[in-house]
């Protein structure tokens, strides 16, 4: 059965989607800017404006029963490319053991406000197994 989760955000009335939705174990976390949804307001810092992101991304977690640590996919969308490093502090503390599979994108967003947009993929009880070194090509 899906379950759908919102932030009480008006985007989501607005537009017609939900912050999050959990189908199985699965958990979908739409694309969450950094605007604080309480006072619909945003930071002009895009580090400040990830790390309210992630803030968005971790209630909507909670609320599917998961966490970071479940996170198997994220994207990143900034309409300025130079603009991530300032972010992969947040980041790295959000997803430095999960370590999911990653794609950051440089494109126009809905509000120029905004800064930077991350969705995630999780899925719930999963664990992860780092490997000890890196494989090489010829190993496989």
């Amino acid at each position: 059965m899906r379950h759908l989760i919102s932030s009480g955000s008006s985007f989501e009335h607005d537009i017609g989607y939900s912050r999050a939705v959990v189908d199985g174990e699965w958990v979908f976390v739409s694309g969450t800017t950094g605007f604080d949804y309480a006072t619909m307001t945003i930071a002009d810092d895009v580090a400040a404006q990830a790390e309210q992101c992630l803030a968005n991304i971790a209630q909507a977690l909670r609320e599917a029963e998961a966490t970071f640590a479940d996170v198997v996919r994220v994207r990143y969308i900034l309409p300025s490319a130079d603009d991530f490093p300032a972010c992969w502090p947040a980041l790295r503390g959000a997803f430095g053991e999960a370590r999911p599979a990653a794609t950051m994108i440089e494109a126009g967003l809905i509000d120029r406000r905004v800064k930077i947009e991350i969705e995630v993929t999780a899925r719930r009880g999963s664990e992860v197994a780092h490997h000890p070194k890196p494989m090489s090509p010829g190993s496989l």
